[in-house]
């Protein structure tokens, strides 16, 4: 009797856990903070994935059909949800977690609105608060739990966001710019008044154009630019270009569009934040000098070659002496 009564007890429980999807990991990890591990949190986009290319599988299809609810961005981040939504037939209540925030558009696309909304860590408090609403609709007897949860995370979010501020004032002024693969920090700029540049559009569907490399080029020439950042969803190959053609540092690996994975200095949201912002003050509060440009493994590759060669010719001169 007793093992039936587990058996039912086990069997209501899971019945109470409820499927929330969300399509990337940023916002996955935002509702784990306002739920907990109350319910079911999985994402649609895995880490290190790039949202803005996304071609959903089947097993994405499944979990969307399964799902209770579904968190989106929105802003066309993901170009493929409205498809993959209809095509699951799924029944889950959609949330859109921008709602409500002060959109960016494009300074090049009329009426294109820039995705980007949570590289500003004060929108992250209206993307939680639309979670916390959208979950305590579907399990109100636990609202009070998400409402405590979200006034802790809020919190975190308000002190992160103070910390960035000041972080980014320690940088020189006229060295507050920040050159990207592609357009995702213009919120950050925004709120924490540092200057963008990137080379590509607010997608990376864009292709990068002559004008734009060449625009990015002044800047770094103009304004002594000491350092570059690539992206760790983006082929760096570029970027790289870029250093070395300029002679200035890659600054550091940015993550923008995807957290990092567990073993990544850039797991969280929260830590993602202050990563990045660690990773920006410390290359451009940095002087602008020459060869700085060099890649790490480009330098090791070049004393390898030349200690080799000389090497090499010291012992031929040996054997030549040798056999003299």
């Amino acid at each position: 009797m007793l093992i039936l009564l587990l058996v039912q007890s086990f069997h209501l429980n899971s019945q109470e856990r409820l499927s929330i999807v969300a399509t990337a990991s940023m916002i996955a990890d935002m509702a784990r903070n306002i739920v907990g591990d109350q319910h079911d949190i999985k994402m649609i986009v895995p880490i290190g994935g790039d949202p803005h290319l996304h071609e959903p599988t089947p097993s994405n299809a499944q979990l969307v059909a399964s799902a209770d609810l579904i968190l989106i961005n929105g802003l066309t981040f993901e170009g493929w949800i409205n498809e993959l939504i209809e095509n699951s037939g799924t029944n889950a209540k959609i949330v859109t977690v921008t709602q409500g925030i002060d959109i960016l558009t494009s300074q090049t696309y009329k009426n294109s609105a820039d995705p980007h909304a949570w590289m500003d860590v004060s929108n992250v408090v209206i993307y939680s608060k639309n979670i916390k609403e959208a979950i305590s609709s579907l399990d109100p007897a636990n609202s009070e739990k998400y409402a405590s949860n979200f006034e802790k995370y809020k919190s975190l979010l308000l002190d992160l966001d103070q910390e960035i501020k000041e972080a980014i004032l320690t940088i020189p002024s006229g060295q507050r710019i920040l050159i990207t693969s592609h357009d995702a920090f213009q919120y950050y700029g925004r709120r924490y008044q540092i200057q963008l540049e990137a080379i590509m559009g607010i997608s990376t569907e864009a292709e990068a154009q002559t004008s734009d490399i060449t625009r990015v080029n002044r800047v770094i020439k103009e304004q002594k630019v000491p350092a570059i950042f690539i992206e760790s969803t983006i082929n760096p190959k570029m970027m790289r270009q870029l250093a070395q053609d300029n002679k200035i540092a890659i600054g550091g690996k940015l993550y923008a569009d995807s957290l990092g994975d567990k073993e990544s200095p850039a797991s969280t949201y929260i830590d993602m934040l202050r990563y990045n912002t660690k990773t920006i003050v410390a290359a451009l509060t940095q002087t602008n000098t020459p060869g700085a440009g060099e890649d790490t493994n480009e330098i090791n590759y070049t004393f390898i070659t030349t200690l080799g060669l000389i090497l090499f010719v010291g012992l031929g001169v040996v054997i030549y002496l040798f056999n003299k």
